[in-house]
C-alpha cells in the first residue's frame, strides 16, 4: 500500500511539473503577439538558465545570487537599464537579445548562445514578470534611437577626444557622479576655454566616484572609465548610444536633448580615449598627476 502511494504521489509531481504554465496567447508593448506556445518555452529556458540568478519569481533573488558584487536584474520592476530608447521608455527586443547574447562585462551576467526561437521565447517570458508594464495593446515602445553619421572619424580622432574632455569636464559636467581626469589647472584651463570663466573652488570628490541612487534597489557607482568595465558598450559609436539614451532606472539621464550631437560623438571618443587608459603606464601617470 505503502508503494502504491508513493508511486501516486510520484506521478502527480511529475505531471505537475509538466502542466502548461501559460494557456493564452497575450499581446506584448509594441503590439508583439506572443503565443502561448512561445511563452512556455521561454519559461522552461528560464527555469533551466536563469533562475539559479534571477530567481523563480524574477526578483533577482535566485540562490546563486548571494553575494554578488553586481545583484541580478530583477525584471518584476520592469525596467531595462541598457535599451535603444531614452531612458524610461521601453526597449525594443533587439537592445535585450544583444545584453542576453553578448552578456554585461564586470557582471556575472555571460553570454548566452541561444538558437532560433529560443531567445526570443525568454525575451518574451521575461516581460511576464512585469505584465503592468510590458502586457496589453496600449502599451508603447519608445522611438529607436540609431548612431548618427561620425561627424570626426579616425582622421580627426585627436581634436574628438580633445573636444570630449572639455564637453565632459565643462559642458555636461560628468565628474559631478563620475570621476574628473584633468588636474584642477587643466580643468580651469578648460573653463576659461569654453566659459570664459575661472575655477576657483573645487569639490573635495572630484576625483572619486559619487554613489547614486537607483529605481533598482540598490546604490549604482558609476564606472572610472580607465579601470572599470563599461558593461553594456566598447566601442565610440556604443558609447555615443549609451550616453545619448542614458541608463535605464539609473541617475544616468539620456543627453541626446541637453547636448548637441557633434558633443555626443566627442564625448564618446574621450571616454573611449579613457578606456585604452586600462593597465598602462600612462595611466599610472595620470592617476599621480591628480593626486599631488
Amino acid at each position: 500500500m505503502k508503494n502504491v502511494l508513493l508511486f501516486t504521489t510520484l506521478v502527480t509531481v511529475l505531471f505537475s511539473c509538466q502542466e502548461t504554465h501559460f494557456k493564452e496567447d497575450v499581446v506584448m508593448a509594441g503590439g508583439i503577439h506572443v503565443t502561448s506556445g512561445t511563452l512556455n518555452m521561454g519559461k522552461s529556458i528560464y527555469t533551466e538558465s536563469c533562475m539559479p540568478c534571477h530567481g523563480v519569481k524574477g526578483d533577482g533573488a535566485g540562490v546563486a545570487a548571494k553575494g554578488m558584487r553586481v545583484p541580478p536584474r530583477n525584471f518584476k520592476l520592469g525596467i531595462i537599464k541598457f535599451g535603444d530608447v531614452a531612458s524610461g521608455d521601453l526597449p525594443h527586443d533587439a537592445s535585450i537579445e544583444k545584453s542576453l547574447r553578448h552578456g554585461l562585462k564586470g557582471t556575472a551576467m555571460l553570454p548566452w548562445d541561444l538558437k532560433g526561437q529560443q531567445m526570443g521565447a525568454v525575451i518574451q517570458y521575461i516581460k511576464t514578470f512585469a505584465p503592468e508594464t510590458w502586457i496589453g495593446k496600449d502599451k508603447t515602445l519608445g522611438t529607436q534611437v540609431v548612431a548618427t553619421k561620425d561627424p570626426f572619424g579616425l582622421a580627426h580622432r585627436a581634436a574628438a577626444i580633445e573636444k570630449g574632455k572639455g564637453v565632459y569636464h565643462i559642458v555636461a559636467q560628468c565628474q559631478s557622479c563620475h570621476q574628473a581626469y584633468v588636474t584642477k589647472s587643466e580643468l580651469n584651463r578648460l573653463s576659461m576655454k569654453i566659459s570664459k570663466e575661472s575655477i576657483t573652488d573645487f569639490d573635495d570628490d572630484m576625483y572619486q566616484s559619487k554613489p547614486q541612487d537607483s529605481e533598482h534597489g540598490v546604490m549604482t557607482l558609476p564606472p572610472d572609465f580607465t579601470w572599470d568595465s563599461v558593461r553594456s558598450a566598447s566601442s565610440v559609436e556604443e558609447l555615443y548610444l549609451r550616453i545619448a539614451v542614458g541608463v535605464g532606472g539609473t541617475g544616468m539621464p539620456a543627453w541626446n536633448d541637453t547636448i548637441t550631437d557633434e558633443e555626443i560623438w566627442a564625448v564618446s571618443y574621450y571616454v573611449r580615449s579613457l578606456m585604452d587608459l586600462k593597465d598602462t603606464a600612462e595611466r599610472k601617470a595620470m592617476m599621480q598627476r591628480l593626486a599631488n
